[in-house]
């Protein structure tokens, strides 16, 4: 939902987020409240820290949670991913460090409200990122995840996996997520309907 004012500068826009008890995205000038999560979203984005958190201790990586603002400088988005992680010295827009400018890989876990601009719009200012080499779009209604890998001439390459013991290679930052451990106590509801007896 937009703010009922129609245009902010940037500057008017972060005035108002580092006062805000809610969070709030920056698209073109206008602003959007953010919803809530689910418990499903809550566990998986949770489980993908931990797992990134574990695996990265020992390297010059950083992995930050959904309150970590990221700006795409070449068209002005704030928003929220929610896990980042960063590789080479974070870049922060200013001191007050609550705005990373150079992000190596973004997850977005996908609710059914957001999954269509997260995987459009939003992917595409994303690719503008010139320190971004890898997007994880992950599904909280079933078993499925997407990962986008940028190679050395600039290209995106796809692939994903609905396979419950596979185990996602994420070669820019050295790590391995199994989808088992993506999912883990995330509980799907049975969408076949009633069993006969």
């Amino acid at each position: 939902m937009a703010h009922p004012q129609q245009h902010f500068t940037p500057a008017e826009y972060l005035a108002l987020e580092r006062e805000a008890s809610t969070r709030s995205e920056y698209v073109e000038g206008q602003i959007f409240a953010m919803a809530g999560a689910s418990r499903q979203h809550n566990l998986i984005t949770a489980n993908v820290i931990r797992e990134l958190g574990t695996q990265l201790r020992q390297k010059p990586c950083e992995v930050y949670p959904s309150d970590m603002r990221v700006k795409v400088s070449s068209t002005g988005l704030y928003t929220y991913p929610d896990v980042v992680v960063v590789c080479a010295e974070p870049e922060f827009e200013d001191a007050e460090l609550d705005t990373l400018l150079n992000p190596t890989v973004l997850v977005e876990v996908l609710s059914k409200s957001t999954a269509d601009y997260d995987r459009g719009q939003k992917f595409e200012q994303y690719r503008t990122l010139p320190s971004l080499r890898e997007v994880l779009f992950i599904a909280q209604d079933s078993r499925h995840l997407v990962h986008y890998q940028r190679q050395s001439d600039g290209t995106w390459i796809l692939s994903e996996t609905r396979d419950p013991d596979d185990r996602l290679a994420m070669t820019a930052i050295g790590a391995e997520i199994p989808m088992a451990e993506v999912y883990a106590k995330v509980r799907f509801e049975d969408t076949a309907g009633p069993k006969a007896i």
